[in-house]
């Protein structure tokens, strides 16, 4: 797959694509870090938990870490469909339905799991790393991003999806506002979940939290339960603290 097919990725449309440069540049500089820290990759059974539309997986196939196989779990019957369409010249890449990982034969067999922009939607983030740590083998790696939604960051991309759900930009014109109680909460949060967090359910009947409320600092100590934590970096500048980037990687491993 070409980079220029990446356009017809439903959630590429969106965020690589978007009409803005800043949600652009922010978003293809996140899987530019997905790419580069995927060194090691080559050759490995990865696994992508949340796949999306497969970007990732359309990228890595074409970094010098090309994995053995690759494997993207999702949610979404449609999305599933999809991915299987425009990766179907690619015999490595297979697409399964996240409730599939549940299976024995999956335990264990994976060198590395990603999971990008998935674990602030999570209601039971609990069980979700429980399922990634019995498919990890001993060693295996983990690498997981996380959107930043404390700190200044937080009065910033609000801001930021304001402007761009007034333009008609993505979804945003569906982001839940904040009290100026709850922003200040949040403009101060510590690694306790500062305010509520809203529920919402898909006709289907799944469950999921929007980005309202959503703290990295309470997910860190949830993956320091069970994995060894290597690295907790930042992008879409590395370097920054937290509290002024957009994201927040976790580069774990599980303990042999």
């Amino acid at each position: 797959m070409a980079v220029s097919d990446l356009s017809e990725g439903h959630f590429a449309k969106k965020q690589l694509f978007s009409k803005s440069g800043l949600i652009r540049w922010s978003h293809r500089r996140r899987f530019e870090v997905a790419v580069r820290k995927s060194k090691g990759f080559g050759g490995r059974h990865v696994l992508d938990l949340g796949c999306g539309d497969a970007t990732y997986f359309a990228l890595l196939l074409q970094s010098p870490d090309c994995p053995k196989t690759a494997v993207g779990a999702e949610v979404d019957p449609r999305v599933v469909k999809a991915n299987r369409i425009r990766f179907a010249d690619h015999p490595l890449v297979s697409f399964v339905f996240q409730e599939d990982l549940e299976a024995p034969e999956y335990r264990g067999t994976f060198d590395a799991v990603v999971c990008m922009e998935v674990f602030e939607h999570l209601t039971d983030p609990d069980h979700y790393l429980d399922l990634i740590h019995s498919l990890l083998r001993p060693g295996g790696r983990l690498l997981l991003s996380v959107p930043v939604e404390t700190g200044p960051t937080l009065v910033f991309k609000q801001a930021v999806r304001r402007l761009a759900g007034w333009r008609g930009i993505g979804d945003y014109r569906f982001t839940l506002p904040y009290t100026f109680s709850e922003l200040a909460r949040g403009l101060f949060a510590g690694s306790r979940q500062h305010i509520p967090r809203i529920t919402h359910s898909t006709p289907g009947g799944m469950t999921f939290h929007c980005h309202k409320g959503f703290n990295w600092k309470t997910l860190r100590e949830r993956i320091r339960q069970r994995f060894v934590i290597d690295r907790v970096t930042t992008s879409p500048i590395n370097g920054l603290p937290a509290g002024l980037s957009s994201q927040v990687w976790f580069e774990a491993h599980k303990a042999d």
